[in-house]
């Protein structure tokens, strides 16, 4: 048996420890907010709405572990790939509860919703997608189901993923997190079709993956305001070009993803530099 803590050796790896760790805070962060009234009069639904945030977050992490990895040249994060993955099911399953619990456990009245409500279909389909990679992902069901089986049932996160963040947007209220977490959804799955192009540690490729992903996820947002929140165009824009409701979920992706191209720039400079002093003297 293997601990979280353990490499595949039964060794102790700093990474996985450290990465055990850190699935723990947002259940604190959870928990600390949940204790301190942060949730209003009814901390059920602040909760139930965190959760789903959390879960989803984490889903992300997992599917930026590749594009990390490979910018990066840090193949040993591949390890934790796996513990972030099942950590995420752990929360959907807690987001799933607490939802339960939100709605006094009156399974007739949740299965009524279930079926009715569009954002709980979708939910439903994206929980029963991860439950099914959850329960493959030990190593005994890669052999046996083969490794190329097992690695087209797990492409399934990406239909997974974009489910989960339709849920997100189909859900009641607006938040700047919903655009944001779809923004970075868009950027990862473009970012595997530039590596499959040998440009996914292109500085200049990654610099503008980051530029067409702020503006997919600028567009995003105004549309989906315009189409489903009933505002003008023209409130929607002078509202969206300012810092009134804070800093626009657009201008936080192409802050990011430029902090990944120039991290990616330094990191072949790097690289060029120490394979030029490597070089022999041939002088």
């Amino acid at each position: 048996m293997i601990w979280p803590w353990q490499d595949g050796k039964q060794g102790f790896s700093w990474l996985k420890a450290s990465t055990f760790a850190v699935m723990f805070v947002p259940a604190i962060l959870l928990l600390h907010d949940l204790a301190t009234g942060e949730y209003g009069p009814v901390p059920l639904g602040g909760l139930t709405y965190w959760s789903g945030v959390w879960a989803t977050a984490l889903l992300l992490l997992a599917l930026a572990i590749t594009p990390a990895s490979t910018i990066f040249r840090w193949r040993r994060l591949i390890i934790v790939r796996r513990m972030i993955g099942v950590t995420a099911l752990a929360y959907t399953v807690a987001h799933i509860i607490i939802y339960f619990a939100l709605r006094f456990w009156n399974f007739t009245f949740i299965a009524n919703e279930i079926v009715t409500r569009l954002s709980l279909i979708v939910a439903t389909v994206s929980t029963i997608g991860l439950a099914a990679l959850g329960a493959t992902c030990l190593d005994a069901a890669v052999r046996w189901m083969g490794a190329r089986g097992w690695q087209q049932l797990h492409n399934a996160i990406y239909v997974v993923t974009a489910l989960a963040l339709l849920h997100y947007l189909l859900s009641p209220g607006l938040f700047p997190d919903q655009f944001l977490t779809s923004g970075v959804f868009f950027w990862l799955m473009v970012w595997r079709v530039l590596d499959r192009r040998r440009l996914g540690t292109n500085a200049a490729a990654l610099a503008l993956l980051a530029a067409a992903s702020s503006l997919f996820t600028a567009l995003l947002e105004i549309s989906w305001i315009w189409a489903f929140r009933d505002y003008a165009l023209s409130e929607i824009f002078s509202i969206y070009f300012t810092t009134i409701l804070g800093i626009p979920p657009a201008w936080t992706i192409l802050a990011l993803g430029l902090l990944v191209s120039v991290a990616a720039f330094a990191r072949q400079a790097l690289h060029l530099n120490r394979h030029i002093r490597s070089a022999p003297d041939r002088c």
